[in-house]
């Protein structure tokens, strides 16, 4: 997406945002809509948030999984989601762990598809709501800042759309973690620190990713204890960001492992308010792909 793009989502997230804090939580803009999500990955906050926020928008929601599908019994995808959206859902939201799923879709499928995550590739809707929630955080300017992102690069998908979205908007990455989880070179527009701690020296941001064990061989880290230890966030490698650096984690967190509870409950964490801006980010993307199929 082109910088204009991505600032037109935030802004109208903001929007949204601001006339719940008024008191306005609910909207017709999609009155008249039909949405599905198909969550092929187990999901908490990227389900919750979707399903929050089409019903703050007035749609007619509804929600399937694999095991609850005739893909239990050998139906594909494809006819899946086409059988759906012949009975008149115009918006799927779609999580799978194929990389390039929902584009595949999107292009064989007469509904607006929206990536709710897929395999190891991206995450579009979770690196807008980083974006917003740094926007917040650096008062609107992204040029001239600086983040690090640690932990499991290889398999993150949130990593992937949030240095896309960063390097977009002007902000620069840095990127650190066991050369066993980190992508091929060259793979990322980022740059690499061999530490934690010259990843975080002077950065404007951190975001600690977990350890996807369900992605990766149980050789790529020789114990969570080991990891902890060399790779953190603690509060003594914090302070070595500036004094305003903030503190993220698209979740589910794993205390103790990537991030101990002092910093993830601290006075720089803004995890609660990654997931507050995450109901209207989607509220956001779910209202620009309605106008862009002519149904708001």
């Amino acid at each position: 997406m082109s910088r204009e793009s991505i600032l037109d989502i935030l802004d109208r997230a903001e929007h949204y945002r601001s006339a719940w804090k008024l008191g306005r939580r609910t909207s017709r803009e999609l009155e008249d809509v039909e949405v599905g999500n198909a969550f092929f990955e187990d999901s908490t906050r990227t389900r919750i948030s979707f399903e929050l926020a089409e019903r703050r928008l007035g749609a007619r929601v509804v929600s399937f999984t694999s095991d609850g599908s005739s893909i239990s019994k050998g139906e594909t995808l494809l006819d899946t989601l086409q059988t759906v959206a012949a009975m008149g859902v115009a918006l799927i939201v779609v999580r799978h762990g194929s990389a390039g799923s929902p584009g595949y879709l999107a292009r064989h499928l007469d509904a607006g598809v929206i990536n709710a995550g897929d395999g190891e590739h991206e995450h579009p809707t979770q690196g807008l709501l980083d974006l917003l929630t740094l926007r917040d955080a650096w008062r609107g300017r992204f040029e001239g800042r600086r983040i690090a992102i640690v932990g499991d690069i290889a398999h993150s998908r949130v990593a992937r759309s949030a240095i896309f979205g960063l390097r977009t908007l002007g902000a620069e990455v840095t990127i650190a973690g066991p050369a066993t989880l980190m992508p091929r070179e060259g793979e990322l527009s980022a740059a690499v620190a061999p530490t934690v701690e010259e990843a975080l020296q002077g950065a404007d941001a951190v975001m600690a990713l977990r350890l996807q064990r369900e992605r990766m061989d149980e050789a790529s880290v020789p114990s969570t204890r080991e990891y902890a230890r060399v790779w953190g966030l603690n509060a003594e490698r914090v302070e070595l960001m500036t004094a305003e650096g903030v503190v993220l984690h698209p979740g589910p967190m794993n205390r103790g492992v990537e991030i101990t509870s002092e910093v993830a409950d601290g006075s720089r964490s803004v995890v609660l308010d990654q997931v507050e801006n995450g109901v209207a980010v989607r509220c956001a993307v779910l209202a620009r792909c309605a106008e862009a199929l002519g149904r708001c």
